[in-house]
């Protein structure tokens, strides 16, 4: 008799397993295969409709930089997607194996509203972040200043902003901590250069070389689909210590302003040499008892004197031209008196 219980109580056990599969199994299981699914369209769709997007509202400007918010923007809104798929599908799960949701979320409403009191600074990264994002202020791939670093920005997203730097070191900035960003390769980006040459050079001479130098650098096959105005001598800058500087400015690609400014001077050293035009560089000029000798260092090195010689004086000689006098004055007395 009590192994006929057994098996009843095997076979109804059984049945409830076979049901539950059957029923809250099933649902399970196609709940999970949706989420899926629309991780896997949002992944399709989004990229495509951010390029749309994306090619509409920046019209005009280079494919470099349609690639870039493209790429920023699918990144955010992917992330952003898959998130709230993941969370919505876990706490669809959750009444499906016997937990009541509803004291859940009544109790995450109330964590939820603690966290907004003490977590205001992740508040105000992720509306800085929605800000920069909206008026596509930097993207992927950009070279930005923001917060007091510099570098190339790896990844963007609502709450922090990844740089990272030439010595290779990755900085994570909070969205909240930016109040200006400067984007340094945004649509283009400008070639900025001040060159010293010496006072005694002819400027209109210089400058119709600097301009040659910058047409030929243009017109290189290397470079030609790099520069969108060739450098040119924009002004005089300043006058220097050693030289005269002048400013030459052009317009290239977003990212290549380094490598073609860095060919420009090799260019103009190389042409300045050939035509003998003078770079200057500091010179320090030393004149020894110049001042003592009460004459020019000019006028004495004229006479024949030598400078690096200190000059002789009579010890016996008063220096003061007034004390001379009146000690003549005074031998003069004397000896008419004593006369």
């Amino acid at each position: 008799m009590f192994f006929l219980l057994q098996i009843d109580a095997a076979e109804s056990t059984v049945d409830r397993i076979e049901d539950w599969a059957l029923d809250q199994g099933l649902t399970i299981v196609s709940i999970v295969i949706f989420a899926i699914i629309a991780m896997i369209a949002l992944n399709i769709i989004v990229p495509r409709l951010v390029r749309l997007s994306t090619e509409t509202e920046l019209g005009g400007k280079s494919q470099v930089e349609i690639e870039k918010r493209t790429k920023t923007l699918t990144h955010v809104f992917t992330r952003t997607g898959t998130t709230l798929i993941v969370v919505m599908g876990f706490i669809t799960i959750l009444p499906e194996l016997g937990v009541n949701i509803g004291p859940l979320l009544a109790g995450l409403g109330i964590a939820g509203i603690a966290l907004g009191f003490g977590a205001q600074n992740l508040v105000k990264d992720v509306i800085s972040g929605v800000f920069i994002l909206t008026d596509n202020q930097y993207s992927t791939g950009d070279v930005v200043e923001v917060a007091g670093k510099t570098g190339v920005v790896e990844d963007v997203g609502l709450r922090r902003t990844v740089l990272r730097d030439l010595d290779g070191v990755v900085h994570f900035v909070p969205n909240g901590e930016i109040v200006v960003s400067s984007n340094m390769t945004q649509d283009y980006s400008r070639v900025n250069l001040d060159i010293s040459v010496s006072y005694a050079e002819d400027l209109d001479v210089v400058m119709s070389v600097i301009n040659e130098v910058g047409e030929e650098l243009a017109a290189d096959e290397d470079w030609k689909d790099v520069i969108m105005t060739p450098p040119k001598a924009l002004r005089v800058e300043s006058f220097g210590d050693s030289g005269i500087d002048i400013k030459i400015l052009g317009d290239v690609q977003p990212l290549r302003q380094w490598e073609v400014t860095g060919e420009l001077r090799r260019r103009l050293k190389r042409r300045f040499d050939e035509v003998g035009i003078e770079i200057p560089f500091p010179h320090l000029v030393l004149v020894h008892e110049a001042k003592a000798a009460g004459l020019p260092a000019a006028i004495r090195m004229a006479q024949g004197d030598d400078l690096t010689a200190p000059k002789a004086t009579d010890p016996g000689t008063d220096r003061d031209p007034r004390r001379r006098q009146s000690g003549e004055a005074s031998e003069g007395g004397q000896g008419e008196g004593g006369q």
